[in-house]
């Protein structure tokens, strides 16, 4: 299983003008509200547009959402789909608002 990933270092990552691949799973309108710059594909859509990521399969890729739960769940299945380097951001948004 892979290690997940805390806000405080996504955030350093961020800040420092890194590029990874970063998912964020919530709903549009959450996405509107508040967006760090994930790409953003709620999961209920995950499975229907898994073309759109097919080739992070072997890259690390980080997933949020507001709390860590679905983003949890997206881990899983991107798992069991071959996703190698799936991270959950531990905490979601709400944590990240936080730092």
């Amino acid at each position: 299983m892979n290690e997940d990933i805390t806000c405080k270092q996504v955030k350093s990552r961020l800040d420092s003008g890194e590029k990874f691949n970063f998912i964020d799973v919530r709903e549009e309108w959450e996405h509107e509200e508040r967006n760090i710059g994930a790409q953003l594909i709620p999961l209920g859509e995950l499975p229907t547009r898994l073309s759109e990521i097919e080739h992070m399969k072997n890259d690390e890729v980080i997933v949020h959402c507001k709390s860590g739960g679905r983003s949890g769940q997206a881990k899983k299945f991107l798992n069991s789909q071959g996703f190698t380097n799936v991270r959950n951001m531990l905490g979601g948004i709400t944590a990240y608002a936080e730092i």
